[in-house]
């Protein structure tokens, strides 16, 4: 496991070569806790906290209620509102079943790549972000910079919405944030958001012999997925006239359905798993209430009269807001005037931007490496990445004195 670490050169200023290898250096320490969603990430908040308390940085830390998870928020320069917020996630996809080339939690360099889970996704952006706080720390700040990093943003970004909650309460509010997903610090101002659902049918078992006797699970879950196809149909003719998402509406989809014991038995449970894709929150609005009107006002009614124990529930796996484009976006205006990039992309993926939307932050996702290496056996982010994202970093501070 990674050791203590310790301020870089007694807290002179670093050459540019120099910060590169303080990233790597960082990096190699990041990968090594294993921090799979299922598991704690405590052990890389400690580490992190204890270096950025080495450079000055005033820290937060908010534990779940589990204590094994936690959140870190790490503010450079006065207090007060309207500072930049540098944000990640700690935790990465496991990696059983995947057949890699050397250890994944070991990183390992080759051909300018450097290799291990997380590199990517997105440890090389927090290293990138620690290896510069040093040079924010030497300067005369006016304006806060913060670091968040989070858990659980795999699984459903519980650890970004518990931290939104947490700077709420707190009277935090900078006014941008920064997302480093990877995106090949291509400047990406949309994305969907990502709504799971979990819907469970109760129904009466019984002979199949005489089906009006009991209340057929299965076949109502049909009759739903079919009112949610419907519903896939007409959220297309809400897309606005413009629009930069592939597809350019809010898509909706089951993914699973279980239920049943025998061809011969009416059907008692049924389970099916949904989710959807929104362009727009209204448009999740719109599904919802449209899918609970039908239930309310026929499916629920009909099985009732059956059986009054029989019942549809809904439970909420997650709802990921997405990031809406905007007119006017300080972010985006930050990043294009330090990256001389002209133009803005839009992206199917999610992140916890559209978390940092919802508080009133300006937001922009852009972090080194490539999305296509994710998730994936032998995942990398290439040396060449996180010099640029350095370089990014670096020039950042023009916008905090």
């Amino acid at each position: 496991m990674p050791g203590q670490c310790s301020p870089c050169h007694g807290g002179e200023i670093m050459t540019a070569a120099e910060r590169l290898q303080e990233t790597i250096r960082l990096l190699t320490d990041l990968v090594a806790f294993p921090t799979v969603s299922s598991d704690s990430n405590r052990a890389l908040i400690d580490y992190a906290a204890d270096y950025l308390a080495g450079h000055g940085a005033k820290l937060n830390i908010w534990a779940d209620d589990s204590g094994k998870k936690a959140n870190l928020f790490a503010t450079l320069g006065p207090d007060g509102p309207g500072g930049i917020v540098l944000s990640g996630h700690t935790d990465v996809v496991p990696v059983e079943n995947q057949e890699w080339s050397s250890d994944p939690f070991t990183l390992r360099e080759s051909d300018g790549r450097l290799y291990g889970r997380g590199t990517c996704d997105m440890k090389g952006f927090i290293a990138a972000a620690l290896a510069t706080v040093p040079h924010y720390a030497s300067l005369d700040l006016k304006r806060p910079l913060h670091i968040a990093l989070t858990y659980d943003e795999e699984v459903g970004c519980y650890g970004g919405m518990a931290l939104i909650d947490a700077l709420q309460q707190a009277g935090i509010q900078p006014s941008v944030a920064i997302i480093g997903e990877p995106t090949e610090m291509r400047l990406i101002e949309g994305h969907k958001g990502g709504c799971e659902y979990t819907t469970t049918f109760t129904g009466t078992d019984g002979h199949a012999s005489d089906p009006e006797a009991g209340v057929n699970a299965i076949a109502y879950a049909v009759r739903y997925i079919t009112r949610l196809m419907e519903l896939a149909d007409e959220v297309k003719t809400r897309a606005p006239s413009v629009s930069r998402f592939s597809p350019p509406w809010t898509s909706l989809q089951v993914g699973t359905i279980s239920g049943g014991i025998a061809r011969n038995v009416i059907p008692g449970q049924c389970t099916l798993d949904w989710e959807m894709r929104p362009i727009q929150n209204s448009d999740r609005d719109f599904i919802k209430e449209q899918i609970e009107a039908y239930v309310d006002g026929h499916l629920r009614p009909e099985m009732q009269a059956v059986s009054d124990r029989a019942d549809i529930i809904t439970e909420t796996i997650s709802e990921i807001d997405g990031l809406e484009p905007v007119p006017d976006n300080e972010a985006v205006r930050i990043l294009s005037e330090l990256t001389g990039a002209n133009h803005t992309d839009v992206v199917s993926f999610g992140t916890e931007a559209g978390l940092f939307q919802r508080l009133g932050l300006s937001a922009v996702v852009c972090g080194p490496g490539s999305i296509e290496q994710a998730h994936k056996p032998d995942e990398f982010i290439a040396i060449s990445e996180l010099e640029k994202a350095l370089s990014v970093l670096e020039k950042l501070s023009r916008k905090l004195v």
